[in-house]
């Protein structure tokens, strides 16, 4: 069954300029590694010539100079010995710079000029404003608004001295509780027999719930013979008997 298919399978020929091939064989190179670093693999068996004086490496340099901590100290690790033994402060100039700066910066240098200008202040005592401000002073001062009023004698048996006692007295509240305080303070009274006291028996008798409910054996009760309910009661208990 396959024989024939077998056979004819071998002699199938595609021509090697058809589009389909040319397109496979430029994607196999596009997507090929091989391809991809084949020129640089190129330029590196060539090998490359790099000079000290390049402008990269001189970049490159400069840059990690500047990045240096050891270039950054190098300055101050070599003056670092040789600022030593000034007379003063004045001698040495960055200790005189950094002074001024100080002065600069500093608040009470900025206010020196101002505290000490401020207290010296000079004006004419017959300026208007001055004068102004010392009339508005006397007018509105206490000094002369309140004026004592001149003193006076009195004698002794005025009458309105005797009034003006006589007044004291009725308003005074010592003399309202002398009496209470001199005479019915401390007097032992006894309130048995007054009015209130009599008044709070009863009124305790009557909401006395003991005397309110009694019990009826303690009322003595006698019943006549002769009442209209007992004969009436006796008439019908003979009727019922001779039945």
């Amino acid at each position: 069954y396959k024989q024939a298919w077998e056979e004819d399978k071998k002699k199938v020929h595609i021509t090697p300029d058809i589009p389909q091939i040319a397109l496979a064989k430029v994607n196999a190179f596009n997507i090929s590694d091989k391809m991809y670093r084949l020129s640089f693999e190129e330029s590196r068996k060539k090998g490359y010539d790099l000079r000290a004086d390049a402008i990269p490496i001189k970049a490159a340099k400069a840059s990690r100079d500047i990045a240096s901590d050891y270039k950054y100290k190098l300055g101050y690790e070599q003056d670092k010995g040789k600022l030593v033994g000034f007379r003063s402060l004045q001698d040495d100039p960055k200790l005189v710079h950094y002074m001024q700066v100080a002065k600069m910066q500093s608040d009470r240098e900025y206010k020196k000029a101002y505290e000490t200008s401020k207290t010296h202040y000079q004006t004419p005592s017959d300026t208007l404003s001055i004068v102004a401000a010392k009339e508005a002073q006397g007018r509105v001062t206490n000094t002369n608004y309140k004026r004592l009023i001149h003193q006076y004698m009195l004698l002794p048996d005025a009458m309105s001295l005797e009034l003006y006692r006589n007044m004291n007295q009725i308003q005074s509240d010592n003399e309202y509780k002398q009496d209470y305080n001199e005479w019915f303070k401390g007097i032992g009274w006894s309130p048995a027999g007054s009015l209130d006291v009599e008044k709070s028996k009863k009124a305790t008798e009557i909401a006395s719930d003991r005397k309110y409910r009694q019990h009826p054996s303690m009322f003595p009760f006698t019943k006549q013979n002769d009442a209209m309910d007992m004969v009436l009661a006796k008439q019908n208990a003979n009727i019922m008997n001779k039945v």
